[in-house]
């Protein structure tokens, strides 16, 4: 599948019928989401690996990995709205690979794959559109996120607020992992929550690939 007709069955997943904005829930756009998942795929991060997406929401990138053909998906979000619109996604997209949709706190992830062997894939792969911690009490939840994949992802890939990379960088150093890829993303949101004053405005961020040991 190209990466333009990855877009195209993206295009359909709806986003949150209610969003929370303590848990900044901003959808990915498939474009940038098609975009993330076909280079993942390119460098040999997705078909035949488990995808992990964590804070799926409603199901951008777990879908998109399914499409692509991994050889098995979990979709870990914390809030069940948000997970029952994804599951409802992967009946609209038709993923050729089932997911396995997870309800619980990506910070604490209830997920033990085991040794790999002949049935099971050897490499796991993390794609995530984690909150950026922008909201007040919400402070370094990027950072949660990223401890968390640290504890058991071979590469990740990740959505990180614009001027974010000596963090980053620092922080995966520290884990003993190393960010082999980088690049600027800008994608439109329109307005969900009472304290955003402009109905739909361009959000400057940054995406990582990661090697983890």
């Amino acid at each position: 599948m190209s990466k333009r007709a990855l877009e195209g069955k993206l295009a359909v997943v709806a986003g949150f019928t209610d969003p929370t904005a303590a848990l900044e829930q901003y959808p990915t756009p498939p474009d940038l989401a098609a975009h993330i998942v076909h280079l993942a795929d390119l460098r040999g991060d997705v078909a035949g690996h488990t995808v992990v997406d964590l804070g799926a929401g409603t199901g951008m990138f777990a879908l998109g990995a399914a499409l692509r053909g991994a050889a098995r998906v979990v979709g870990l979000e914390l809030d069940r709205d948000a997970l029952a619109v994804a599951r409802a996604n992967e009946r609209r997209v038709g993923a050729r690979t089932p997911i396995h949709w997870v309800n619980a706190d990506a910070t604490r992830a209830p997920l033990c794959f085991g040794e790999p062997d002949a049935a099971t894939p050897d490499a796991i792969t993390v794609l995530m559109n984690p909150p950026f911690g922008a909201q007040s009490g919400n402070e370094h939840a990027d950072r949660r996120f990223l401890e968390t994949v640290a504890s058991f992802a071979d590469v990740s890939y990740s959505l990180h607020n614009a001027g974010s990379e000596e963090f980053v960088e620092s922080f995966v150093d520290d884990a003993g992992g190393e960010v082999t890829d980088a690049f600027r993303a800008t994608f439109a949101l329109d307005r969900q929550f009472d304290h955003q004053t402009a109905e739909r405005r361009e959000l400057d961020a940054e995406a990582y690939r990661i090697e983890w040991d």
